[in-house]
């Protein structure tokens, strides 16, 4: 299994992912959801160079052109409600996508203990497709397994690509052990060492939903 950190390497991406942590920066929500969003353009670029191309012959008005364009089938699943604006950026590139979301929310015990539960799903087959399940926060990777285990629901997927922008290295390790080695790989703009008693990324960003879309009840 690959896991690709992009933090490792000196590109734009590191700008938007700067802005969304800092606390002068990130209360302003529409630039909070367009850095999320261009992440997921970049990711979205950079995932695309792992797709099975083929060259088909384009018309154009003057002759034929030769042009090597991806033939993977996706479907682009997302967990609510932070991964919305990560979703757009997506499916801004992958725009022939067919698309899936899915609702895992922690139900709280007390302050410190939740289960994580899953309520809605709406999904195309996945059976033989690529998905592409994206999620900003990867904290502990519970949400992303039950999503994943959810989408099993709808059929095989023949290669898998986990998206997060923040995870944390306790969340990779628990995506390593739980989803198939052989065609699964882990996107994340940055890894994170640890999470808090609260199973929040630290150094993380916050709540991501939060600063998205403002505080729920």
């Amino acid at each position: 299994m690959k896991v690709i950190d992009f933090s490792q390497t000196n590109s734009i991406l590191n700008q938007y992912v700067a802005e969304i942590r800092d606390i002068n920066v990130q209360n302003d929500r529409l630039r909070f959801r367009r850095n999320i969003e261009r992440i997921g353009e970049i990711m979205a670029y950079e995932m695309s160079k792992s797709f099975d191309y083929s060259t088909k012959s384009i018309p154009t008005p003057l002759g034929i052109a030769p042009a090597s364009t991806p033939d993977n089938q996706l479907v682009i699943s997302t967990i609510l409600r932070a991964g919305l604006p990560f979703h757009q950026g997506f499916l801004s590139y992958f725009d022939r996508a067919e698309n899936a979301f899915v609702s895992a929310y922690r139900k709280y015990k007390d302050t410190l203990k939740f289960d994580i539960h899953i309520e809605y799903l709406a999904s195309p087959q996945i059976e033989g497709k690529t998905l592409i399940i994206t999620d900003p926060m990867l904290a502990t990777g519970g949400s992303m397994e039950l999503s994943y285990k959810a989408m099993l629901t709808k059929g095989e997927p023949a290669e898998i690509h986990v998206a997060a922008i923040i995870a944390s290295r306790q969340a990779v390790d628990h995506i390593l052990s739980i989803f198939p080695e052989e065609k699964t790989t882990i996107w994340c703009a940055a890894i994170d060492p640890e999470i808090n008693e609260h199973s929040y990324i630290v150094p993380g960003l916050g709540d991501a939903g939060d600063l998205a879309y403002g505080e729920k009840e």
